[in-house]
């Protein structure tokens, strides 16, 4: 029994492209793209000096348009994707917010374009390139920590760009074992294995927990101002976005400008999945934003949390169950969600709102950078009143009386 269960587990890893130890991260990113690309690297190794310069966009305007056919192996374009995103939002925002580009020329629009189809993924910028696969050790013999990761390609920020994208891909490091957990319960839940239930829950409530104090490691590393004033409008997207009200046109690409959301928090595949399982469906506005940002996600990833959407209800799997203790077990995975949800929504205050405040105050915003964001965030969204709205979903989850005891 065991080694079927383990040998079911692996067949999932695999085809939800999971690693056990990394959840969705991408195991080993490359670094290094064939010759033939170096000026992709070039660029993107040495962004944001070219950023604050001002000369990227003179050097994309020189660039060859490059195919990508010489890219044959996932993380080779998983490089090439990030390269491209980085490049891409670089070019768009360098002059700041009051200057965005209009037109992404064909040189970037047309590769990018192409390297996206061949991944499933929207040709900008979104959390599973700038988190998921933009990492790699300083000392590849030690240590997944903070003090010898470093990020593959940087956006101004300086230390807090590194710290915002590193504290990020460690939330989500810390989600592996819940990812682990909920697979686990999904199986359990066919042959109602009431104690392999209980056991995958309580996996999923551990790594909840932890995915919150790593959260907090972001005070630490990321400055509220550098944040808001500078990273914030290099990770902002083209669509609901008000300096970019009719989206970014793609040379060589489409005849109509295109709408596409910047990264953000809401593109983590491991908080729908924890959301999947636990049956907490969100509603009207915030429900369409978070399905609407599965397209953003690396279709395998996709595909685990529809899997878990597909299950039959846990939440009414538990009420039509006697067992207290599995009842107990759901409502503790259910309140560190909750907890992590109220965490991210008192960050986003100190890290946004706050220092937006300030600006506002004393009339003089960085660049004219971070003011036209205060209401949205970088995905186009009402971000308090998506916060909120999700996290009072989740609350309404609780399942308040316990199954009557027999």
């Amino acid at each position: 029994m065991e080694t079927n269960s383990r040998e079911t587990l692996q067949a999932d890893f695999d085809a939800f492209d999971i690693s056990e130890k990394l959840g969705f991260l991408l195991e080993e990113p490359l670094t290094d793209l064939p010759d033939y690309y170096q000026e992709w690297l070039d660029l993107a190794n040495n962004l944001t000096h070219l950023i604050e310069v001002r000369k990227l966009r003179d050097l994309v305007h020189k660039m060859p348009v490059l195919s990508p056919h010489l890219l044959t192996d996932h993380r080779e374009l998983r490089l090439a994707h990030l390269a491209l995103g980085f490049i891409s939002m670089g070019y768009v925002w360098q002059e700041g917010q009051h200057a965005p580009a209009q037109i992404l020329p064909k040189a970037l629009a047309l590769p990018y374009w192409l390297v996206s189809c061949r991944l499933g993924l929207p040709p900008i910028l979104t959390y599973a390139d700038s988190v998921l696969a933009n990492w790699k050790l300083r000392d590849p013999t030690g240590n997944m920590e903070i003090g010898n990761m470093d990020l593959i390609f940087s956006l101004p920020g300086g230390e807090s760009c590194r710290g915002f994208f590193m504290v990020s891909l460690l939330v989500e490091m810390a989600a592996s074992s819940g990812i682990t957990g909920a697979l686990e319960v999904m199986h359990a839940m066919k042959i109602s294995d009431l104690i392999a239930i209980q056991k995958g829950l309580v996996k999923v409530t551990q790594s909840l927990k932890k995915m919150k104090e790593t959260f907090k490691l972001m005070h630490n590393h990321v400055d509220p101002t550098a944040f808001h004033g500078t990273l914030r409008i290099f990770v902002s997207g083209w669509r609901d976005n008000p300096k970019l009200p009719r989206g970014l046109l793609y040379e060589g690409v489409s005849n109509e400008p295109i709408l596409l959301s910047g990264a953000s928090a809401a593109q983590s595949s491991a908080i729908q999945c924890f959301d999947a399982l636990l049956c907490i469906q969100h509603e009207d506005e915030a429900g369409a934003f978070l399905t609407r940002m599965r397209d953003y996600m690396p279709p395998a990833h996709r595909q685990q949390i529809e899997a878990l959407s597909e299950c039959p209800s846990l939440r009414d799997f538990i009420l039509s169950n006697s067992s207290s203790d599995l009842c107990q077990a759901y409502n503790s995975c259910v309140s560190a969600l909750v907890d992590l949800r109220n965490y991210h929504l008192n960050t986003v205050t100190k890290y946004i709102i706050v220092p937006g405040n300030r600006a506002r105050a004393m009339g003089c915003p960085l660049r004219g950078e971070g003011t036209e964001l205060n209401a949205t965030g970088t995905s186009g969204s009402s971000f308090m009143v998506f916060l909120k709205s999700v996290r009072n979903t989740t609350q309404k989850a609780l399942i308040l009386e316990g199954p009557p005891l027999i």
